[in-house]
Protein backbone atom coordinates (compact mmCIF):
# COMPACT_ATOMS: atom_id res chain seq x y z
CA UNK A 1 0.00 0.00 0.00
CA UNK A 2 1.37 3.44 -1.01
CA UNK A 3 0.58 5.87 1.76
CA UNK A 4 2.94 8.76 1.09
CA UNK A 5 1.72 9.24 -2.48
CA UNK A 6 -1.95 9.35 -1.56
CA UNK A 7 -3.86 12.46 -2.53
CA UNK A 8 -4.34 14.90 0.38
CA UNK A 9 -8.09 15.12 -0.28
CA UNK A 10 -8.44 11.36 0.33
CA UNK A 11 -8.34 11.91 4.10
CA UNK A 12 -11.28 14.30 4.13
CA UNK A 13 -14.15 11.84 3.30
CA UNK A 14 -13.29 9.64 6.32
CA UNK A 15 -13.33 12.60 8.72
CA UNK A 16 -16.48 14.08 7.26
CA UNK A 17 -18.07 10.60 7.27
CA UNK A 18 -17.49 10.33 11.02
CA UNK A 19 -19.02 13.76 11.49
CA UNK A 20 -22.10 12.82 9.45
CA UNK A 21 -22.51 9.70 11.60
CA UNK A 22 -22.60 11.86 14.75
CA UNK A 23 -25.15 14.16 13.14
CA UNK A 24 -27.35 11.17 12.26
CA UNK A 25 -27.24 9.98 15.88
CA UNK A 26 -28.33 13.44 17.01
CA UNK A 27 -31.14 13.49 14.42
CA UNK A 28 -32.30 10.06 15.52
CA UNK A 29 -32.46 11.23 19.13
CA UNK A 30 -34.64 14.17 18.11
CA UNK A 31 -36.79 12.09 15.77
CA UNK A 32 -37.81 9.48 18.34
CA UNK A 33 -38.02 11.73 21.41
CA UNK A 34 -41.60 12.01 22.65
CA UNK A 35 -40.86 14.63 25.27
CA UNK A 36 -37.83 16.82 25.93
CA UNK A 37 -37.13 18.45 29.28
CA UNK A 38 -34.89 21.51 29.63
CA UNK A 39 -31.81 19.47 30.67
CA UNK A 40 -32.27 17.27 27.60
CA UNK A 41 -32.53 20.34 25.36
CA UNK A 42 -29.36 21.83 26.89
CA UNK A 43 -27.51 18.55 26.34
CA UNK A 44 -28.58 18.40 22.68
CA UNK A 45 -27.55 22.05 22.20
CA UNK A 46 -24.10 21.29 23.60
CA UNK A 47 -23.80 18.30 21.27
CA UNK A 48 -24.87 20.36 18.25
CA UNK A 49 -22.39 23.12 19.16
CA UNK A 50 -19.62 20.54 19.40
CA UNK A 51 -20.57 19.16 15.98
CA UNK A 52 -20.58 22.67 14.54
CA UNK A 53 -17.06 23.35 15.85
CA UNK A 54 -15.83 20.04 14.46
CA UNK A 55 -17.34 20.87 11.06
CA UNK A 56 -15.65 24.29 11.08
CA UNK A 57 -12.29 22.75 11.99
CA UNK A 58 -12.58 20.20 9.18
CA UNK A 59 -13.50 22.94 6.72
CA UNK A 60 -10.55 25.13 7.71
CA UNK A 61 -8.22 22.12 7.71
CA UNK A 62 -9.30 21.17 4.18
CA UNK A 63 -8.81 24.75 2.98
CA UNK A 64 -5.40 24.93 4.65
CA UNK A 65 -4.21 21.68 3.03
CA UNK A 66 -5.49 22.86 -0.34
CA UNK A 67 -3.78 26.24 0.03
CA UNK A 68 -0.49 24.66 1.16
CA UNK A 69 -0.52 22.23 -1.76
CA UNK A 70 -1.13 25.07 -4.20
CA UNK A 71 1.53 27.28 -2.59
CA UNK A 72 4.35 27.25 -5.19
CA UNK A 73 1.94 27.69 -8.11
CA UNK A 74 1.65 31.48 -7.67
CA UNK A 75 5.10 31.97 -9.20
CA UNK A 76 3.85 31.01 -12.65
CA UNK A 77 0.39 32.63 -12.64
CA UNK A 78 -0.81 36.19 -13.00
CA UNK A 79 -1.86 38.40 -10.10
CA UNK A 80 -5.50 38.25 -11.21
CA UNK A 81 -5.36 34.44 -11.26
CA UNK A 82 -3.84 34.38 -7.77
CA UNK A 83 -6.64 36.57 -6.41
CA UNK A 84 -9.23 34.45 -8.22
CA UNK A 85 -7.72 31.33 -6.65
CA UNK A 86 -8.14 32.90 -3.20
CA UNK A 87 -11.78 33.68 -4.02
CA UNK A 88 -12.33 30.10 -5.20
CA UNK A 89 -11.03 28.85 -1.84
CA UNK A 90 -13.65 31.02 -0.02
CA UNK A 91 -10.98 33.34 1.35
CA UNK A 92 -12.40 36.26 3.37
CA UNK A 93 -10.72 39.48 2.16
CA UNK A 94 -12.29 41.86 4.73
CA UNK A 95 -12.02 44.72 2.19
CA UNK A 96 -8.41 44.14 1.04
CA UNK A 97 -8.30 45.53 -2.52
CA UNK A 98 -5.93 45.19 -5.45
CA UNK A 99 -3.81 42.66 -7.33
CA UNK A 100 -0.41 43.93 -6.21
CA UNK A 101 1.97 40.92 -6.05
CA UNK A 102 3.35 41.92 -2.63
CA UNK A 103 -0.15 42.31 -1.21
CA UNK A 104 -1.22 38.97 -2.69
CA UNK A 105 1.85 37.34 -1.19
CA UNK A 106 0.86 38.71 2.23
CA UNK A 107 -2.72 37.46 1.76
CA UNK A 108 -1.48 34.00 0.76
CA UNK A 109 0.71 33.86 3.87
CA UNK A 110 -2.28 34.98 5.95
CA UNK A 111 -4.42 32.23 4.41
CA UNK A 112 -1.92 29.54 5.39
CA UNK A 113 -1.31 30.97 8.86
CA UNK A 114 -4.97 31.61 9.74
CA UNK A 115 -6.05 28.01 10.59
CA UNK A 116 -3.02 27.54 12.86
CA UNK A 117 -2.45 28.84 16.38
CA UNK A 118 0.94 30.38 15.54
CA UNK A 119 1.63 34.04 16.47
CA UNK A 120 1.75 36.44 13.53
CA UNK A 121 3.80 39.64 13.28
CA UNK A 122 2.71 42.22 10.70
CA UNK A 123 4.97 45.13 9.83
CA UNK A 124 4.70 48.02 7.41
CA UNK A 125 4.45 51.79 7.30
CA UNK A 126 1.73 53.57 9.24
CA UNK A 127 -1.61 53.43 7.46
CA UNK A 128 -0.91 50.40 5.24
CA UNK A 129 -3.78 48.34 6.70
CA UNK A 130 -2.08 46.22 9.35
CA UNK A 131 -5.20 45.94 11.51
CA UNK A 132 -7.21 45.01 8.43
CA UNK A 133 -4.73 42.18 7.80
CA UNK A 134 -5.15 41.06 11.43
CA UNK A 135 -8.91 40.90 10.87
CA UNK A 136 -8.29 38.89 7.67
CA UNK A 137 -6.30 36.34 9.70
CA UNK A 138 -9.01 36.19 12.36
CA UNK A 139 -11.84 35.86 9.80
CA UNK A 140 -10.14 33.00 7.95
CA UNK A 141 -9.20 31.03 11.05
CA UNK A 142 -11.04 28.55 13.27
CA UNK A 143 -11.71 31.37 15.79
CA UNK A 144 -13.72 33.51 13.38
CA UNK A 145 -16.86 33.30 15.54
CA UNK A 146 -14.93 34.01 18.74
CA UNK A 147 -13.92 37.44 20.20
CA UNK A 148 -11.54 39.77 18.37
CA UNK A 149 -9.92 42.27 20.75
CA UNK A 150 -7.72 45.13 19.56
CA UNK A 151 -5.15 46.82 21.83
CA UNK A 152 -3.10 49.90 20.95
CA UNK A 153 0.05 49.31 23.00
CA UNK A 154 1.35 52.82 22.33
CA UNK A 155 -1.74 54.47 23.84
CA UNK A 156 -1.63 52.76 27.26
CA UNK A 157 0.26 54.58 30.05
CA UNK A 158 3.07 52.50 31.58
CA UNK A 159 1.44 52.45 35.03
CA UNK A 160 -1.84 51.08 33.62
CA UNK A 161 -0.39 48.60 31.15
CA UNK A 162 -0.59 45.51 33.36
CA UNK A 163 -4.13 46.35 34.46
CA UNK A 164 -5.28 46.91 30.85
CA UNK A 165 -3.80 43.66 29.57
CA UNK A 166 -4.42 41.33 32.51
CA UNK A 167 -7.14 43.04 34.60
CA UNK A 168 -7.18 43.82 38.32
CA UNK A 169 -8.90 42.90 41.56
CA UNK A 170 -11.00 45.32 43.60
CA UNK A 171 -8.77 47.44 45.83
CA UNK A 172 -5.56 46.49 44.00
CA UNK A 173 -4.70 50.19 43.69
CA UNK A 174 -6.29 53.60 44.19
CA UNK A 175 -9.33 53.83 41.95
CA UNK A 176 -9.83 50.06 41.54
CA UNK A 177 -13.43 50.12 42.77
CA UNK A 178 -14.33 46.70 41.37
CA UNK A 179 -12.89 43.65 39.67
CA UNK A 180 -11.99 44.26 36.03
CA UNK A 181 -11.26 41.88 33.18
CA UNK A 182 -8.17 42.55 31.09
CA UNK A 183 -7.83 42.42 27.32
CA UNK A 184 -6.37 38.90 27.33
CA UNK A 185 -9.25 37.58 29.42
CA UNK A 186 -11.75 39.27 27.10
CA UNK A 187 -10.06 37.65 24.08
CA UNK A 188 -10.17 34.13 25.60
CA UNK A 189 -10.92 31.64 22.81
CA UNK A 190 -10.44 34.30 20.13
CA UNK A 191 -7.78 36.64 18.79
CA UNK A 192 -5.97 39.55 20.47
CA UNK A 193 -4.42 42.16 18.17
CA UNK A 194 -1.49 44.03 19.72
CA UNK A 195 -1.03 47.13 17.60
CA UNK A 196 2.15 49.25 17.83
CA UNK A 197 3.90 46.44 19.72
CA UNK A 198 7.20 48.29 19.23
CA UNK A 199 5.98 50.95 21.69
CA UNK A 200 5.55 48.43 24.51
CA UNK A 201 7.93 49.24 27.42
CA UNK A 202 10.49 46.61 28.46
CA UNK A 203 8.59 45.79 31.67
CA UNK A 204 5.47 45.07 29.62
CA UNK A 205 7.48 42.98 27.17
CA UNK A 206 8.61 40.67 30.00
CA UNK A 207 5.00 40.10 31.12
CA UNK A 208 3.83 39.51 27.55
CA UNK A 209 6.60 36.97 27.01
CA UNK A 210 5.44 35.07 30.11
CA UNK A 211 1.89 34.90 28.71
CA UNK A 212 3.22 33.56 25.40
CA UNK A 213 5.21 30.87 27.17
CA UNK A 214 2.75 29.75 29.87
CA UNK A 215 -0.65 30.85 28.48
CA UNK A 216 -1.46 32.11 31.97
CA UNK A 217 -2.25 35.55 33.34
CA UNK A 218 -2.53 37.01 36.81
CA UNK A 219 -4.76 39.97 37.61
CA UNK A 220 -3.15 42.88 39.42
CA UNK A 221 -3.70 42.38 43.16
CA UNK A 222 -4.49 38.68 42.82
CA UNK A 223 -2.41 35.61 43.68
CA UNK A 224 -4.45 33.33 41.43
CA UNK A 225 -3.42 32.50 37.89
CA UNK A 226 -5.89 31.79 35.12
CA UNK A 227 -5.37 30.03 31.82
CA UNK A 228 -6.07 32.11 28.69
CA UNK A 229 -6.33 30.82 25.15
CA UNK A 230 -5.90 33.80 22.84
CA UNK A 231 -4.32 33.78 19.38
CA UNK A 232 -1.80 36.66 19.24
CA UNK A 233 -1.41 38.87 16.18
CA UNK A 234 0.97 41.83 16.60
CA UNK A 235 1.76 44.78 14.34
CA UNK A 236 4.38 47.51 14.19
CA UNK A 237 5.64 50.24 11.89
CA UNK A 238 9.13 49.99 13.43
CA UNK A 239 12.04 47.67 12.72
CA UNK A 240 11.88 45.31 15.69
CA UNK A 241 15.07 43.50 14.70
CA UNK A 242 16.98 46.78 14.84
CA UNK A 243 15.31 47.72 18.14
CA UNK A 244 16.32 44.36 19.62
CA UNK A 245 19.92 44.95 18.53
CA UNK A 246 19.77 48.35 20.27
CA UNK A 247 18.39 46.75 23.44
CA UNK A 248 15.01 48.51 23.15
CA UNK A 249 13.02 45.38 22.36
CA UNK A 250 13.55 41.91 23.79
CA UNK A 251 15.07 39.59 21.22
CA UNK A 252 13.34 36.52 22.65
CA UNK A 253 9.96 38.27 22.40
CA UNK A 254 10.71 39.29 18.81
CA UNK A 255 11.32 35.67 17.82
CA UNK A 256 8.26 34.51 19.76
CA UNK A 257 5.97 36.99 18.00
CA UNK A 258 7.49 36.60 14.54
CA UNK A 259 6.87 32.89 13.94
CA UNK A 260 4.79 33.99 10.94
CA UNK A 261 6.13 37.32 9.66
CA UNK A 262 4.50 39.27 6.84
CA UNK A 263 5.13 42.77 5.49
CA UNK A 264 2.55 45.09 3.92
CA UNK A 265 3.88 47.29 1.07
CA UNK A 266 3.15 51.05 1.14
CA UNK A 267 0.38 52.43 -1.05
CA UNK A 268 2.88 54.07 -3.43
CA UNK A 269 3.91 50.52 -4.43
CA UNK A 270 0.27 49.48 -4.85
CA UNK A 271 -0.93 52.06 -7.37
CA UNK A 272 -3.43 49.60 -8.84
CA UNK A 273 -5.45 49.80 -5.63
CA UNK A 274 -5.90 53.60 -5.66
CA UNK A 275 -8.84 53.78 -8.13
CA UNK A 276 -10.69 51.05 -6.21
CA UNK A 277 -10.00 52.71 -2.87
CA UNK A 278 -11.13 56.11 -4.18
CA UNK A 279 -14.40 54.57 -5.33
CA UNK A 280 -14.90 52.60 -2.10
CA UNK A 281 -14.15 55.47 0.27
CA UNK A 282 -16.16 57.87 -1.88
CA UNK A 283 -19.21 55.64 -1.60
CA UNK A 284 -18.57 55.13 2.13
CA UNK A 285 -18.29 58.89 2.73
CA UNK A 286 -21.46 59.59 0.75
CA UNK A 287 -23.38 57.11 2.88
CA UNK A 288 -22.06 58.62 6.11
CA UNK A 289 -22.76 62.20 4.97
CA UNK A 290 -26.17 61.17 3.55
CA UNK A 291 -25.55 62.68 0.15
CA UNK A 292 -24.89 61.55 -3.40
CA UNK A 293 -21.35 60.34 -4.23
CA UNK A 294 -19.04 63.23 -5.05
CA UNK A 295 -18.06 64.34 -8.55
CA UNK A 296 -14.40 65.08 -9.35
CA UNK A 297 -12.72 67.01 -12.10
CA UNK A 298 -10.33 64.93 -14.25
CA UNK A 299 -7.33 66.92 -13.00
CA UNK A 300 -8.22 66.14 -9.37
CA UNK A 301 -8.56 62.47 -10.29
CA UNK A 302 -5.13 62.53 -11.95
CA UNK A 303 -3.67 64.20 -8.86
CA UNK A 304 -5.16 61.55 -6.54
CA UNK A 305 -3.83 58.77 -8.78
CA UNK A 306 -0.28 60.23 -8.89
CA UNK A 307 0.03 61.46 -5.29
CA UNK A 308 2.66 59.63 -3.16
CA UNK A 309 0.47 59.19 -0.02
CA UNK A 310 3.07 59.24 2.76
CA UNK A 311 0.21 58.37 5.14
CA UNK A 312 -0.81 55.44 2.90
CA UNK A 313 -4.40 54.14 2.91
CA UNK A 314 -5.35 56.12 6.02
CA UNK A 315 -4.33 59.38 4.32
CA UNK A 316 -6.25 58.48 1.15
CA UNK A 317 -9.38 57.72 3.17
CA UNK A 318 -9.12 61.01 5.06
CA UNK A 319 -8.61 62.92 1.79
CA UNK A 320 -11.72 61.38 0.21
CA UNK A 321 -13.80 62.08 3.32
CA UNK A 322 -12.55 65.70 3.39
CA UNK A 323 -13.25 66.24 -0.31
CA UNK A 324 -16.70 64.65 -0.01
CA UNK A 325 -17.56 66.92 2.92
CA UNK A 326 -16.24 70.22 1.52
CA UNK A 327 -17.19 69.94 -2.15
CA UNK A 328 -20.50 71.07 -3.53
CA UNK A 329 -21.47 69.70 -6.93
CA UNK A 330 -17.87 69.25 -8.07
CA UNK A 331 -14.63 68.55 -6.18
CA UNK A 332 -11.42 70.20 -7.39
CA UNK A 333 -7.98 71.27 -6.15
CA UNK A 334 -9.39 73.87 -3.75
CA UNK A 335 -10.92 71.09 -1.64
CA UNK A 336 -7.53 69.49 -0.98
CA UNK A 337 -5.54 70.34 2.17
CA UNK A 338 -3.45 73.45 1.54
CA UNK A 339 -0.13 71.73 2.27
CA UNK A 340 -0.54 69.25 -0.62
CA UNK A 341 -2.54 71.45 -3.00
CA UNK A 342 -0.82 71.94 -6.42
CA UNK A 343 0.55 75.42 -7.12
CA UNK A 344 -0.69 77.73 -9.91
CA UNK A 345 1.97 76.49 -12.35
CA UNK A 346 0.96 72.87 -11.85
CA UNK A 347 -2.70 73.77 -12.26
CA UNK A 348 -2.04 75.54 -15.54
CA UNK A 349 0.02 72.65 -16.86
CA UNK A 350 -2.59 70.14 -15.80
CA UNK A 351 -5.49 72.06 -17.27
CA UNK A 352 -9.11 72.10 -16.23
CA UNK A 353 -11.69 69.71 -17.60
CA UNK A 354 -15.30 68.93 -17.16
CA UNK A 355 -16.53 67.28 -14.04
CA UNK A 356 -16.83 63.50 -13.98
CA UNK A 357 -20.21 62.41 -12.64
CA UNK A 358 -20.26 59.32 -10.43
CA UNK A 359 -23.62 58.50 -8.86
CA UNK A 360 -22.91 54.93 -7.74
CA UNK A 361 -20.05 52.76 -6.53
CA UNK A 362 -20.00 50.85 -9.82
CA UNK A 363 -19.84 54.05 -11.86
CA UNK A 364 -17.18 55.51 -9.57
CA UNK A 365 -15.07 52.38 -10.07
CA UNK A 366 -15.46 52.64 -13.84
CA UNK A 367 -14.52 56.34 -13.89
CA UNK A 368 -11.51 55.77 -11.63
CA UNK A 369 -10.40 52.77 -13.69
CA UNK A 370 -10.67 54.77 -16.92
CA UNK A 371 -8.54 57.53 -15.43
CA UNK A 372 -5.91 55.02 -14.28
CA UNK A 373 -5.95 53.38 -17.71
CA UNK A 374 -5.33 56.72 -19.44
CA UNK A 375 -2.45 57.58 -17.10
CA UNK A 376 -0.92 54.15 -17.75
CA UNK A 377 -1.15 54.61 -21.54
CA UNK A 378 0.32 58.12 -21.37
CA UNK A 379 3.29 56.93 -19.35
CA UNK A 380 3.77 53.93 -21.62
CA UNK A 381 3.78 56.06 -24.79
CA UNK A 382 6.26 58.43 -23.17
CA UNK A 383 8.60 55.56 -22.28
CA UNK A 384 8.53 54.07 -25.79
CA UNK A 385 8.71 57.43 -27.56
CA UNK A 386 5.28 57.05 -29.15
CA UNK A 387 6.04 53.64 -30.66
CA UNK A 388 2.68 51.88 -30.54
CA UNK A 389 4.05 48.48 -31.59
CA UNK A 390 6.67 48.54 -28.81
CA UNK A 391 4.06 49.51 -26.20
CA UNK A 392 1.82 46.67 -27.39
CA UNK A 393 4.75 44.26 -27.04
CA UNK A 394 5.58 45.45 -23.51
CA UNK A 395 1.95 45.17 -22.42
CA UNK A 396 1.53 41.77 -24.11
CA UNK A 397 -1.48 43.24 -25.90
CA UNK A 398 -2.88 42.96 -29.42
CA UNK A 399 -1.83 46.08 -31.32
CA UNK A 400 -5.31 46.62 -32.78
CA UNK A 401 -6.81 46.55 -29.31
CA UNK A 402 -4.20 49.04 -28.09
CA UNK A 403 -5.09 51.38 -30.98
CA UNK A 404 -8.73 51.23 -29.87
CA UNK A 405 -7.78 52.12 -26.28
CA UNK A 406 -5.69 55.06 -27.48
CA UNK A 407 -8.58 56.32 -29.58
CA UNK A 408 -10.97 55.86 -26.63
CA UNK A 409 -8.84 58.21 -24.50
CA UNK A 410 -8.04 60.66 -27.32
CA UNK A 411 -4.31 59.87 -27.24
CA UNK A 412 -2.16 60.40 -30.36
CA UNK A 413 1.12 58.56 -30.71
CA UNK A 414 2.56 61.45 -32.76
CA UNK A 415 2.20 63.77 -29.76
CA UNK A 416 4.61 61.58 -27.86
CA UNK A 417 6.99 61.25 -30.84
CA UNK A 418 7.50 65.02 -30.97
CA UNK A 419 9.33 64.93 -27.65
CA UNK A 420 11.02 61.58 -28.17
CA UNK A 421 14.58 60.86 -29.23
CA UNK A 422 15.51 60.37 -32.85
CA UNK A 423 15.06 56.62 -32.42
CA UNK A 424 11.38 57.19 -31.78
CA UNK A 425 10.89 58.73 -35.22
CA UNK A 426 11.20 55.27 -36.80
CA UNK A 427 7.73 54.36 -35.50
CA UNK A 428 5.58 53.32 -38.41
CA UNK A 429 2.42 52.48 -36.47
CA UNK A 430 -0.83 54.36 -36.91
CA UNK A 431 -2.10 57.29 -34.86
CA UNK A 432 -4.13 56.11 -31.87
CA UNK A 433 -6.54 59.01 -32.25
CA UNK A 434 -6.71 59.20 -36.05
CA UNK A 435 -9.06 57.42 -38.42
CA UNK A 436 -8.73 54.15 -36.51
CA UNK A 437 -6.97 52.31 -39.36
CA UNK A 438 -4.23 49.87 -38.41
CA UNK A 439 -0.99 49.96 -40.42
CA UNK A 440 1.06 46.78 -40.59
CA UNK A 441 4.62 47.04 -39.30
CA UNK A 442 7.18 44.53 -40.52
Amino acid sequence: MKILDQDADAVAPVSFGGLIEKIEILRSTLRWATRLERPDIDKLLRQSNTLREEALKLSYQARFVKAAAAGPAHVAVSAAARRQALIARSFVFEGAFGDNPKLLEALEIAEKAAPTELPVLIDGESGTGKELMAKVIHANGSRADKPYVSVNCGAIPDNLLESELFGHKKGAFTGAASDRRGKFESAHGGTIFLDEIGELPLAGQVKLLRVLESHEIQRVGSDETMVVDARIVAATNRNLRRLSEEGKFREDLFYRLGVIHLTLPPLRERKDEIPLLIAFFGDEAAEMLKRRPMKMTPRLQRFLLDYAYPGNIRELRNLIYRISCLSGDTADFEHLPEDIRPGPAERTADGGGAAVVANSLGEAKRVASDAAEKVFLERGLTEVGGTVAELARRCDMNRSHLQMLLKKHGLHSKDFRRHASSAGSQESGGDGGGDGSVKRQD
